[in-house]
């Protein structure tokens, strides 16, 4: 039984038109930059802090979409919601790390683009410093050996 190569090309097509990334859901939903413009001249001085202090805390979580990258830079819509949660949460008088809490509540420790050193996290801190510190003395070791039998051989 032989596929027509049409078939073929019609699957690898449809293939490659509903793979497309993850990260580019709600790209186009950003406003133009003339919009952006208008909305910026208008905000008051007291917005640009609270945007300032939005962009710190969202910078810290990590987005679920995009996993590699923070809510701060992903493009995607559910990294604009997570946003306008960080912006309405400090508006109401929370602190960057009441925020965090709250994100870290809902999606686990995870959500954290640096996890807090406590509990087992301690060993991802630690253990690399102790391979380290532990390679570099075997290391040591060994060339004082081999340099004391050269010594003694002659």
């Amino acid at each position: 039984m032989r596929i027509p190569a049409l078939a073929i090309l019609a699957v690898v097509a449809t293939t490659l038109f509903a793979a497309r990334p993850a990260c580019a859901q709600g790209a186009g939903t950003r406003p133009s930059p003339s919009v952006a413009a208008k909305e910026t001249a208008q905000a008051p001085a007291a917005d640009s802090a609270l945007d300032a202090r939005t962009a710190a805390v969202s910078s810290t979580l990590r987005c679920p979409v995009c996993q590699g990258e923070s809510i701060q830079a992903s493009p995607s819509e559910l990294a604009q919601q997570m946003r306008a949660v960080v912006r309405d949460r400090l508006r109401s008088g929370d602190t960057p790390d009441q925020v965090r809490a709250y994100f870290v509540s809902k999606y686990g420790e995870w959500i954290l683009l640096e996890p807090t050193m406590t509990g087992l996290n301690i060993l991802l801190y630690v253990l690399p410093v102790l391979l380290v510190v532990g390679g570099v003395t075997f290391v040591i070791v060994l060339v004082r050996r081999w340099t004391t039998r050269e010594a003694k051989a002659p």
